[in-house]
């Protein structure tokens, strides 16, 4: 069970004029440093302008608008949304990087942030240096910060780099230094960006570890900003979902996953598993859809399926009792709900036979004829196969489980069409471009 209310935000906005740049009084600035010298809550200011009394403004955006939440000690809380939905300044204004428009928010603690590659070091120092300069920040004595430092330079794990000034470090480099040094300087809030997508598989993994120990273990909270929705849904208590600057919704992460999905504002990342338990569905329910993943398998697309390419998709059923099917498929539709193919295992005249508890299908097509864009993946599942299927032999019918992008991959001698004419794709080939003259004099002489 967590603990006391840790952040507290009430009807937060932030409004930008674009083209200008805004400062915050002095008088603000100081009063938060002496908070957070005293360890205690950094309230952030009310402005006076409310975003539900202000009326549209000439070169001006909300970037967040009217937000309020809760967020208790000890828990990890995800936070979702497109690029654009508010994710990066809801961060920032906690961090107190930057002054909110209106609303307020009270941080009980110590913050520790990571929200831009690089930010928060001294190119010219080390990055040695930059640990100690880090925990300073934070309020530490140089006794405390030498006592987490092997650990801090063995999680990062960039060897003989440590003693080299941070600005010759790669992307890479830095965000590993930069986690190291947030994560084990124990800050009470740990709030985590995109930035951690620049790292490897297996640095990212370590990352996702740590942040779930510091939570489980010692009681930190922990924000995490992430378009990994895999991490995202394994991670997380709880989920806020942002659209265009205001608080869509807010409950699990697999609803809120499955919410975010279903309603087009993303796409799914290949090779993940993605729940779909919770997606609006229809049918008996006496098997259902509970988790989907797909992918090309081609690391020069990135996993994504191609036009043209092969596409892999896995479907775990959950069924509570013995279920026979004839039906199991996918359908992709594209944006005006037309279906424009579906791989049905029907074709093959097969029953399957779903025994209680989970099984898995593997689809594959091999050839995916479709244009690079965005398409709606439908799953569908039914007792009988043929033309004709009453209401009463539909086992589970997802219209929309999420969204999949189809990516255009060049191969050497072999293009797709370029632009968006058309739906389908063909593989084509320029077998000669010529002007032979012998047949240029033959037509000009009207031989033939």
């Amino acid at each position: 069970m967590t603990g006391r209310p840790i952040i507290e935000i009430e009807h937060l906005s932030k409004l930008y004029r674009l083209g200008t740049i805004g400062y915050g009084s002095l008088r603000t600035s100081a009063s938060a440093w002496l908070a957070r010298r005293r360890g205690g809550a950094v309230p952030v200011p009310f402005s006076g302008i409310h975003p539900a009394q202000a009326g549209p403004r000439p070169n001006t955006f909300w970037a967040l608008r009217d937000f309020s939440a809760t967020v208790r000690e000890g828990e990890i809380v995800g936070v979702i949304g497109r690029n654009g939905a508010g994710k990066s300044t809801l961060l920032k204004l906690l961090s107190r990087i930057t002054e909110p428009t209106a609303g307020r928010a009270v941080v009980h603690g110590t913050v520790g942030s990571m929200l831009e590659v690089g930010a928060g070091f001294h190119s010219e120092l080390s990055g040695r240096d930059n640990i100690f300069l880090s925990g300073a920040i934070l309020g530490m004595k140089k006794a405390e910060i030498s006592r987490r430092l092997d650990e801090i330079i063995g999680f990062a794990d960039i060897g003989a780099f440590i003693d080299t000034p941070v600005k010759r470090y790669s992307s890479g480099m830095y965000v590993r230094l930069a986690f190291a040094v947030t994560a084990h300087l124990e800050p009470d809030i740990l709030l985590i960006d995109e930035v951690l997508a620049v790292g490897d598989a297996a640095f990212q993994k370590r990352c996702l570890g740590r942040m779930k120990d510091a939570a489980a273990e010692h009681g930190r909270t922990v924000l995490f900003v992430s378009h990994n929705l895999g991490a995202i849904q394994r991670l997380c208590e709880r989920c806020l979902l942002l659209d265009r600057g205001r608080l869509q919704s807010a409950g699990d992460p697999r609803s809120m996953v499955a919410e975010y999905l279903s309603n087009g504002a993303a796409t799914a990342i290949p090779g993940q598993w993605i729940d779909v338990a919770v997606v609006r569905r229809e049918g008996s329910g006496e098997a259902r859809f509970a988790a989907v993943r797909f992918g090309s398998g081609n690391p020069d697309a990135a996993g994504h399926p191609y036009s043209n390419g092969p596409l892999e998709i896995e479907l775990a059923i959950d069924a509570e009792r013995p279920v026979s099917v004839r039906s199991i498929a996918i359908g992709l539709r594209d944006g005006a709900g037309r279906r424009l193919l579906n791989a049905d295992i029907g074709a093959f005249g097969q029953t399957v036979r779903l025994p209680p508890g989970r099984t898995i299908v593997r689809l594959r097509i091999e050839h995916l004829h479709l244009m690079p864009g965005t398409y709606g993946l439908a799953l569908w599942m039914a007792r009988y196969s043929g033309e004709y299927i009453g209401d009463r032999d539909v086992v589970d019918y997802v219209e929309k489980a999420m969204d999949v992008e189809v990516v255009d991959l060049a191969r050497p001698g072999i293009r797709t069409a370029i632009g968006d004419t058309g739906i389908v794709t063909c593989e084509f080939s320029v077998l000669d471009i010529s002007h032979p003259q012998a047949l240029r004099d033959t037509i000009l002489t009207g031989s033939i």
